[in-house]
């Protein structure tokens, strides 16, 4: 499994400047520009027993770090396909990444089930 963009052991590893998406290496892994390698990880995962307030202020510090990530993108759907179960990824929290599986689960069902339904109109 790939190791998290912002895992504290890879924070010094990053140059510090951003490098603009269009002129990224498309051969280089996503994770290479992610924003969060230059912060704290501890912003993108819960200490055990964090109360609810801490909680949620966390997630937004962590959010804001995401929503200026030029990978974004590629780590939310990284997140997704894994699926990672812990953490801010993508400027989602776990339980948004549950939402946004269920959903695409459920659109994938009414899809197959319209083509199904498409199939035996054509035939009868």
């Amino acid at each position: 499994m790939l190791q998290p963009p912002h895992s504290s052991l890879q924070v010094a590893a990053v140059p510090a400047q951003r490098v603009p998406v269009r002129d990224r290496d498309q051969d280089a892994p996503w994770h290479t520009e992610a924003v969060c390698r230059r912060d704290e990880a501890g912003l993108f995962f819960a200490p055990s027993k964090e109360p609810t307030a801490a909680r949620l202020s966390r997630e937004e510090a962590a959010k804001r770090v995401c929503a200026r990530c030029p990978v974004m993108v590629e780590c939310r759907e990284h997140a997704l396909l894994q699926p990672e179960p812990y953490g801010v990824w993508g400027g989602l929290t776990a339980a948004e990444r549950r939402v946004v599986l269920a959903r695409r689960r459920r659109r994938e069902l009414e899809l197959t089930k319209a083509a199904r339904a498409a199939r035996i109109a054509q035939a009868g």
